[in-house]
């Protein structure tokens, strides 16, 4: 089988991406990796952490012409001066980070993969409240108006219809158009990846799926909308009470859950399997994948983080 490499967009340059990345590529990998990162920083972090790597340094422009000649870690280097391994993270690495995403998507358009992988990034300084996320600085980067950010483990993944938007307002953002449209673009990719009709649970905004006001966005937005969509015969429940839908005996009838914003689902879905949970964006022109966790400043050069989300990026993109 033909393995189109995996691209992959270190991220933060102080965060624990590299610690983590040295310690999966340890592992059994068939696809070939194309790493876009500093080699300046990763030999410094590397020295520090005690690891070796050998790279082989390709230059992007190259590769596009020739499309082979890849060894088992391949590095196109953008580079970041900063004296120490480990620093602070602040602006100054948003070029950078800028530069990189920049040189993966450039790839990805000249068809070199169709597989993306970012490392951790602190959206608060890098998204400088232009983006909720990066889902949606990729989708504005690819021209996507149709996205979805799961947050994926083979037995039960999660998908918020509002992502890192603040509780207030949240239902400001709620429609049936836009709950539908996540559906449609989330049953085709799992078709699509795994040959099966997903069944899918919606949770209901309020508590208990009732409110004391006078509007109710469970009766009037969201049943409306997983009616219709009973109708074109897609596999869906709902509004059903988020304080319940995750119990064990409920859950198991579902492959994934919509919620109605971020902390509803992704709290629960990281309690059920922390580090073995993976973050996937559906709807661009590739697939992209990150790890579902942050940069991690307060373990920083310690050696000690935890790889498996990272591992299993890869592993989801390894065909």
């Amino acid at each position: 089988m033909n393995y189109k490499p995996i691209i992959i967009v270190a991220g933060e340059p102080n965060s624990i991406f590299f610690e983590i990345f040295f310690k999966v590529i340890k592992k059994k990998i068939r696809s070939h990796i194309i790493l876009i990162a500093s080699e300046q920083l990763i030999l410094k972090q590397a020295k520090v952490l005690g690891e070796k790597i050998n790279l082989n340094l390709i230059n992007e422009d190259d590769l596009i012409k020739k499309k082979n000649n890849l060894k088992k870690i391949n590095l196109i280097n953008v580079d970041f001066k900063q004296t120490k391994a480990f620093d602070e993270i602040t602006p100054k690495s948003n070029e950078y980070i800028s530069s990189c995403f920049k040189i993966a998507i450039k790839l990805i358009q000249n068809n070199i993969s169709n597989k993306l992988i970012n490392g951790p990034i602190s959206k608060k300084t890098f998204l400088k409240n232009k983006f909720n996320g990066i889902t949606e600085f990729l989708a504005k980067k690819t021209n996507t108006k149709d996205f979805a950010m799961i947050i994926y483990n083979k037995k039960l993944s999660v998908c918020p219809l509002t992502t890192h938007l603040p509780i207030k307002y949240v239902s400001k953002k709620i429609n049936k158009l836009e709950l539908i449209k996540k559906v449609v673009l989330i049953n085709k990719f799992w078709k699509t990846k795994f040959g099966k009709k997903i069944k899918i649970g919606v949770t209901g905004l309020n508590p208990h799926c009732e409110t004391i006001d006078s509007f109710n966005e469970d009766k009037s937005i969201i049943y409306p909308a997983i009616k219709k969509l009973k109708k074109l015969k897609y596999d869906i429940q709902g509004p059903l009470a988020g304080d319940t839908i995750f119990l064990k005996d409920n859950r198991k009838k579902f492959d994934l859950i919509i919620g109605m914003y971020h902390d509803q689902v992704l709290a629960p879905i990281k309690t059920l399997f922390e580090y073995e949970a993976i973050n996937i964006t559906i709807g661009l022109p590739f697939i992209r994948v990150s790890p579902d966790h942050g940069p991690n400043e307060s373990m920083l050069g310690k050696n000690e983080s935890n790889h498996l989300s990272l591992h299993n990026s890869i592993k989801f993109l390894d065909f």
